[in-house]
C-alpha cells in the first residue's frame, strides 16, 4: 500500500533563499479575507451571493462586501469593480495593534514596498498594512476591524451549502523552496508538501491556524491566485451546492471535483466565477497546531495525493490562475517556472503516475479501461 511520508520539519533553506530579517514578523491568526477585482459586479453579486450563498455586509455601486455564516469580522471577501479581473489583496489578521509596526519593519527590511493607512484600504478594516512581498503578492495585514453579527445560530438564514469560514488562499509562484523559506520567516509552519525523488517540490501547504493551511504555495508562473477556499461544515454541503448548480443550469461553473484530496484529507470542489477566478469550497482537513506536528510529503507521481479516489486533474487546474495587483492596481508581470512542472511530470506525454507503491512507470495495476487516463487528452 502506497502512503506519503510523515517527518520533522526540515532546516534545510535553499541557497537562494532571502535573508531572514533581524526585525521580528507581525503575529499573524489566519488569513481573514480577499480583495478580488471583478468585471461584472452584479453577476459576481449573482454567484457569490445568490447562489454560494455568502451573507452581504455591505455594498455600494463599487463594491461588495460579504462574508461566510460563523464570521464576526466585517467580510472575507471583496468584490470590487474595475476594468481587469485580479487579485488586490491577501489579508490576514494579527494579534493587536502593535503587529502592524512589525510588519512594516519586517517588510521594510526586505526591501518591499511598504504603506500604511490609519483609516484602511476597505470598509470595515481599520488601521492597515500593505505590501508587495518579495514574491510580488499583495499582502495585507490588519487588527482593527468592525464586528457584525455571527449568523452561526441563525439556522432560519442557513442554506443546505452554507458556506461557514474562509478556509485559506491558494499561491503561484515559479520557486516554492525560496517562497517556502520567506513565508516561515513570516511566522508559517509547513504542514504538507509534493516533491520528487530528485528533490523537486511542486507544492507546499502553510498555516497560522491549526488547519492543514491558511496558505499554500504551488508551483508554476507567478505572481498569480490560484485559489480562495471557503469552509461548509459537511461534505454534503458540497454535494447540495454541487445539485444546486445544476438544478440552475450553471454546471459550466464547476471546473473540478467534488472528491477527496489526498493532500489535506479534505472534501473538495472547485468553482470558476464569471470572470475565472477560482474558488474552492473545502471542508474536513485535520488539526495540526501541536508543535511537533508531523510534516506530510507526498511523491509527486501518486495519482492519489491530489484526489484520493484517482480521478484526474483537469489540465486547466494546473494551467490557469488570477492575475494579482501590485499597490497602485497594476498586473504583477509574471516569472516563470525554470523547475519541472507537476503536470508535466504527471499527466504530460512523458509523464506517469501510479496507484500502488513498486509500480512507478508501467499501468499493470490499472485497469485496462483506466489506462491512458492520466495522459493529456485522454482524460474520461
Amino acid at each position: 500500500m502506497t502512503s506519503p511520508t510523515h517527518h520533522a520539519a526540515s532546516p534545510d533553506r535553499p541557497a537562494n533563499a532571502l535573508p531572514t530579517p533581524q526585525a521580528p514578523p507581525p503575529d499573524i491568526l489566519r488569513c481573514a479575507y480577499m480583495e478580488i477585482v471583478v468585471t461584472d459586479l452584479e453577476a459576481s453579486r449573482r454567484f457569490y451571493h445568490d447562489v454560494l450563498g455568502l451573507v452581504i455586509t455591505e455594498e455600494d455601486e463599487n463594491a461588495i462586501y460579504l462574508r461566510s455564516f460563523e464570521e464576526f469580522i466585517h467580510h472575507n471577501l471583496v468584490l470590487r469593480k474595475g476594468p481587469v479581473a485580479a487579485v488586490a489583496a491577501f489579508s490576514y489578521r494579527v494579534r493587536s495593534p502593535e503587529d502592524l509596526d512589525k510588519a512594516v519593519a519586517f517588510f521594510e527590511e526586505l526591501g518591499c514596498r511598504v504603506e500604511r493607512r490609519a483609516e484602511g484600504f476597505t470598509k470595515g478594516i481599520g488601521d492597515s498594512v500593505r505590501v508587495e512581498d518579495p514574491l510580488g503578492f499583495p499582502y495585507e495585514f490588519f487588527y482593527d476591524v468592525e464586528h457584525v453579527e455571527r449568523l452561526a445560530w441563525r439556522y432560519d438564514l442557513y442554506t443546505p451549502g452554507a458556506l461557514v469560514r474562509l478556509d485559506h488562499f491558494n499561491q503561484v509562484t515559479p520557486d516554492v523552496p525560496k517562497a517556502v523559506a520567506y513565508v516561515e520567516d513570516l511566522g508559517f509552519r509547513v504542514t504538507e508538501d509534493i516533491r520528487d525523488s530528485e528533490g523537486t517540490v511542486y507544492a507546499a501547504w502553510m498555516r497560522r491556524k491549526p488547519t492543514v493551511h491558511d496558505t499554500a504555495m504551488t508551483g508554476g508562473d507567478g505572481p498569480r491566485m490560484h485559489h480562495v477556499a471557503f469552509a461548509t461544515h459537511e461534505k454534503h454541503n458540497i454535494l447540495a451546492i454541487c445539485d444546486k448548480l445544476g438544478a440552475l443550469r450553471l454546471s459550466n461553473h464547476i471546473e473540478r471535483g467534488p472528491g477527496r484530496h489526498g493532500v489535506s484529507n479534505a472534501f473538495y470542489l472547485y468553482l470558476r466565477d464569471p470572470d475565472g477566478h477560482r474558488v474552492e469550497i473545502y471542508t474536513q482537513d485535520y488539526y495540526t497546531g501541536d508543535p511537533d506536528n508531523p510534516v506530510v510529503t507526498w511523491d509527486v507521481h501518486d495519482n492519489q495525493r491530489r484526489d484520493w479516489w484517482g480521478n484526474p486533474v483537469v489540465p486547466s487546474w494546473y494551467t490557469e490562475a488570477s492575475s494579482v495587483l501590485d499597490l497602485d492596481g497594476n498586473p504583477q508581470p509574471l516569472v516563470a517556472r525554470t523547475d519541472d512542472s507537476e503536470m508535466a511530470v504527471t499527466i504530460g506525454a512523458d509523464g506517469f503516475s501510479y496507484t500502488r507503491e513498486g509500480h512507478e512507470g508501467d499501468e499493470q495495476d490499472m485497469p485496462s479501461w483506466k489506462q491512458g487516463e492520466y495522459k493529456l487528452g485522454h482524460q474520461l
